[in-house]
């Protein structure tokens, strides 16, 4: 019989608190570097926190990944519970995450620990996470788990709108987007997260219509795809997310719906006033 499986992942998922202690997932924080604060992003600073500080600071937060010794830690106490460990995390091609992870797996070359890259973030990585861990409560092996959630990975999408593309432009996370600085004076931007970076998808003249566009491209997107499961997600901007839920519940049924903060870390890297879309769409697993 195979061992059963534990989930780890990265606090830039953001999961729902009640996913977390209820699935008894692992979740290793990124650090939020501010003066000389090292902060844990969701265990030393919050979501809330960090936008109210950020408002009121003369000086910029930067941030690190998990370090390698941090999983070694997850992982050792996991193995020592006799369990098989699947890592589901943020892109490579904005975080050092997954290497860490990597590097910490490379610690026990004898110990069955499959780590995966979702190419995506928040809760672009948050749906199929979801997925691996109805397979491993339904006794999935270790390998079937990791079918699951990559199979779940190419079905996601992850939409955004930023009200300065100046936090992205210096954490050097914007992708082909930076062709779009200096030219953004009069209009919002609207992103994509396209092959795990963020890429520019159009601009557009106001806030109203940003978050228009991003509804309508999303619909788009989706199409007739089913199931939907689907999140909105902001940054400190939740009246605005609500309001985009409910615009895309008019317009798609929605299996799940969720609307949550990006974490401190990512905060960092987009700013106040972000609005992201991210769903999963035409893949789903149910235990038999």
């Amino acid at each position: 019989m195979a061992n059963p499986v534990a989930i780890v992942t990265d606090s830039t998922a953001y999961l729902p608190k009640d996913w977390v202690e209820k699935y008894n997932i692992e979740v290793a924080p990124s650090v939020v570097i501010w003066d000389s604060d090292e902060l844990r992003d969701g265990v030393d600073i919050t979501a809330e926190a960090f936008f109210k500080r950020l408002a009121e600071s003369p000086s910029m937060p930067t941030t690190s990944q998990p370090t390698p010794a941090y999983f070694k830690s997850i992982y050792e106490k996991l193995l020592a519970e006799g369990k098989d460990i699947l890592g589901i995390h943020i892109s490579h091609k904005l975080s050092g995450t997954f290497a860490s992870a990597e590097q910490a797996k490379a610690l026990f070359p004898e110990a069955k620990i499959e780590n995966v890259d979702s190419l995506s973030a928040s809760m672009g990585e948050g749906w199929p996470l979801l997925m691996a861990v109805r397979a491993a409560q339904a006794g999935k092996s270790l390998e079937e788990c990791r079918t699951i959630v990559e199979a779940a990975c190419k079905h996601t999408g992850v939409l955004l709108t930023v009200d300065t593309l100046e936090f992205l432009h210096r954490g050097g996370r914007i992708g082909g987007a930076s062709r779009l600085i200096g030219t953004m004076l009069n209009f919002k931007p609207v992103l994509q997260l396209l092959d795990g970076r963020i890429e520019p998808y159009e601009r557009v003249r106001t806030r109203k219509k940003s978050l228009t566009r991003l509804v309508e491209l999303a619909v788009e997107a989706i199409g007739d795809k089913r199931p939907v499961y689907m999140a909105t997600i902001h940054a400190n901007a939740l009246e605005d997310a609500e309001m985009v839920m409910e615009m895309i519940a008019e317009k798609l049924p929605l299996t799940s719906k969720i609307t949550t903060s990006v974490s401190a870390a990512v905060g960092t890297h987009t700013g106040p006033g972000t609005i992201g879309i991210a769903w999963m769409a035409g893949y789903d697993y149910k235990p038999e």
